[in-house]
């Protein structure tokens, strides 16, 4: 029990770990969305019916996957801390920013 004027001890549990596990899922969907991406424009580079701007789109999403997989990886090792920093919002948005543009390019793949 708390006394006054002592600070309070957080007590973490198993929520550092669920995080961690949380980004690992969501790196894991990340890469299986840019394979499934750019398996139309590799599969047509291939038998000789790529374009400039498909293999452009298909070098964007390796590129945003690589960087959310940086943003994540980061992530991951900072939550096996005993005690985890918080989540600063620079990194919140450059992981959101790379799951957008990972969404968009795929699309301009897919269509």
């Amino acid at each position: 029990m708390k006394r006054p004027g002592q600070p309070a001890v957080r007590d973490p549990g198993l929520q550092p770990e669920r995080t961690r596990l949380a980004w690992r899922r969501t790196t894991l969907a990340c890469a299986v969305v840019a394979v499934l991406a750019e398996r139309p424009a590799l599969y047509g580079t291939l038998y000789g019916r790529g374009s400039a701007p498909r293999i452009a789109a298909a070098v964007l999403v390796a590129l945003a996957l690589a960087g959310f997989l940086w943003v994540a990886h980061g992530r991951i090792r900072a939550l096996a801390a005993p005690r985890p920093p918080v989540l600063r919002p620079r990194t919140a948005a450059a992981a959101v920013g790379c799951a957008v543009a990972l969404a968009v390019f795929g699309v301009a793949l897919v269509r």
